[in-house]
């Protein structure tokens, strides 16, 4: 690692101005999308309706390979390819949900880092599949990662890691990213995958089996609820795959032809539950209504009552999809957990007290169903209009001891479709989708460094410096501060009030100590921009490629620091060769004043991270 001191010339206040509008305004943004949305696959489940006669064709895919066509109907497992496919995404700057995923998570991230920082070929390779993974970010959201998911469910497995099935027979989705194959597995040949999946492959069989009981607990109450046999097999399968690199706060849900997937992420053993069942009741449903479509065909006037509810684009156009998210909300609103303990008779209850316990439980079971009423409430608001309508039924379902098999003709039969259109004129539709609200994860308190680097971001420089120099005398005696991003903050809030002196001094410190190779390569980045604004090409250069050495793996960084070595930084109202005319006796006194030149405002550019 090469720094550089400065000369005894110093720095002028016009440069320090140069140095805010130009080293810190091409800073890239990052926005990291938390999501809790359950995303189904372009192959929706519409195709489970083949067996109706009036039902639209679909091209079904085959099933990926992760299902076993002589296994059982409902497994829970884990997935070799599925764990190369996420430490790829990882390594390449996949950071949703870290903070709250399993600490197994950070454990890979960190063997693979060592495995990068002692080969400069899984370094190249790495940086490889992360521009093709860069290059085919789209939409900013869930779907970016999901189309990778679904590519892993079809791959064989390591070191192969080819397509099971042709491409025309996979998910859309996956095929717009097939390329990646000899990418990945270059990749995962020069990190050594395959040797580390086999030292976390024990704790991932702790997790499914932590995670069994649970699951078949929820498929016991779910299949009793509905009076429908665990044991009844129809040739479809309900498959939950299990990895820890992914966003815990994302149920990746799939519907591949009859063919169900939920790819979930655990923290200390536990798993969202509730997005896991919403799924397995679309796996029992779907098919009992798809099977009657054409029936449904006289709910249509129900679709121009859900115009302009927050709904998706399909549920808004198709009434059977509408129909079984409904029918589905009523289920989970009848068997959800309302908080409100259920009454308990006393153990000595007499006759005489037997008026006394009925009306006491009279009024447990009345707040218990208001708090399903509002449940039911909100999502009529939501769009689901006919959840009320199912709702009502279920009552009467429960009751009755004939299955949802052998009374979901009845539920669709005798609908009074005038009725239910006239509710769903009456209601008034949310503005935003709950999906919407879900995206957003609660807020995280910030503490320590995190805090700081958000006062930098809104522009209270005193105290985002005056945390960082606090933490770094701690340092001495806590060795878990991170000195490097401390001098990194100071730094750029050095820039920012017009210290370059400072700053100067700041990068080489974070270079000196970053932990983050990140952090690491801007320093040196930002030490070149400035050495090219003090006409210190030769300087400058050394520090560029010191950033491209560093090799964090981002794209960003890359071409910042490509960039930087091709030409000189520079801003608008600065030019070395003019500082070369004005150099003489008299060569300082001679300089044109740049007070005047716009300075923007960069500190609404975060930090790299």
């Amino acid at each position: 690692m090469m720094f550089f001191r400065q000369k005894n010339r110093t720095v002028s206040t016009a440069f320090s101005s140069l140095v805010v509008v130009g080293i810190l305004s091409t800073v890239p943004t990052h926005i990291s999308a938390q999501t809790k949305k359950t995303d189904a696959s372009s192959s929706n489940s519409a195709s489970s309706g083949q067996n109706s006669s009036s039902a639209p064709a679909f091209a079904q895919e085959k099933a990926p390979s992760l299902v076993d066509p002589a296994g059982p109907a409902i497994e829970l497992v884990n997935s070799e390819t599925l764990f190369f496919m996420a430490a790829t995404l990882n390594a390449c700057g996949y950071d949703d949900g870290l903070a709250k995923s399993d600490g197994v998570r950070q454990k890979i991230r960190d063997e693979v880092n060592q495995a990068l920082a002692a080969s400069e070929d899984a370094r190249d390779k790495r940086d490889q599949v992360c521009l093709y993974i860069a290059q085919h970010r789209m939409t900013g959201t869930s779907k970016d990662i999901s189309q990778y998911i679904s590519l892993a469910l079809y791959l064989t497995p390591p070191p192969e890691l080819e397509t099971s099935v042709e491409l025309p027979e996979m998910p859309p989705d996956s095929t717009q990213v097939v390329e990646i194959l000899p990418l990945l597995r270059d990749f995962a040949k020069a990190v050594d995958l395959n040797g580390i999946w086999l030292t976390h492959h024990h704790g991932y069989d702790e997790m499914v089996s932590h995670l069994h009981d649970g699951l078949t607990q929820m498929i016991l109450s779910t299949n009793y609820y509905l009076k429908m046999p665990a044991s009844t097999y129809d040739g479809r399968r309900f498959l939950v795959v299990v990895e820890p690199q992914l966003n815990p706060h994302t149920i990746n849900a799939r519907v591949y032809g009859t063919d169900f997937v939920v790819v979930v992420s655990p923290v200390n053993g536990q798993i969202r539950m509730s997005d896991v069942r919403h799924t397995y009741l679309h796996y029992l449903i779907e098919p009992l209504l798809y099977q009657r479509s054409s029936a449904m065909d006289r709910f249509l006037p129900i679709m121009k009552e859900v115009k302009e509810a927050p709904l998706d684009y399909r549920l808004r156009s198709d009434i059977v999809d509408l129909t079984i998210e409904c029918l589905i909300k009523a289920v989970e609103a009848r068997t959800m957990d309302t908080g409100i303990q259920p009454y308990v008779a006393p153990k000595d209850e007499k006759r005489s007290d037997f008026e006394r316990v009925e009306i006491e439980r009279n009024a447990v079971n009345q707040k218990m169903e208001q708090v399903r009423i509002a449940r039911v409430r909100h999502d009529m608001a939501q769009g689901y209009v006919l959840t009320a309508y199912f709702y009502e039924q279920l009552i009467h379902f429960e009751r009755d001891p004939a299955s949802l098999k052998d009374t979901i003709g009845e539920l669709v039969y005798s609908m009074d479709v005038d009725h239910e259109t006239h509710r769903a004129r009456e209601v008034t539709f949310d503005q935003q989708a709950d999906d919407d609200v879900l995206r957003r994860s609660a807020p995280r308190k910030l503490t320590g460094l995190d805090l700081a680097e958000a006062r930098l971001a809104a522009g209270d420089y005193a105290t985002a410096s005056a945390m960082a120099r606090q933490l770094l005398t701690m340092s001495s005696s806590d060795q878990t501060v991170d000195t490097g991003r401390a001098n990194f903050i100071l730094a750029r809030a050095a820039i920012l009030t017009g210290h370059p002196d400072e700053a100067m001094a700041g990068f080489q410190k974070a270079a000196a100590t970053a932990k983050e190779t990140r952090i690491l390569a801007w320093s040196h980045i930002y030490l070149g921009r400035m050495m090219d604004l003090d006409c210190k090409r030769d300087e400058a250069l050394s520090q560029y490629k010191e950033a491209l050495a560093v090799r964090d793996g981002q794209q960003d960084t890359r071409l910042a620091a490509e960039r930087g070595v091709r030409a000189a930084y520079a801003v608008k109202g600065h030019s070395c060769e003019e500082d070369a005319d004005a150099d003489g006796p008299e060569g300082a006194e001679n300089k044109p004043a740049t007070s005047n030149v716009p300075v923007s405002n960069p500190t609404t550019i975060p930090a790299p991270k």
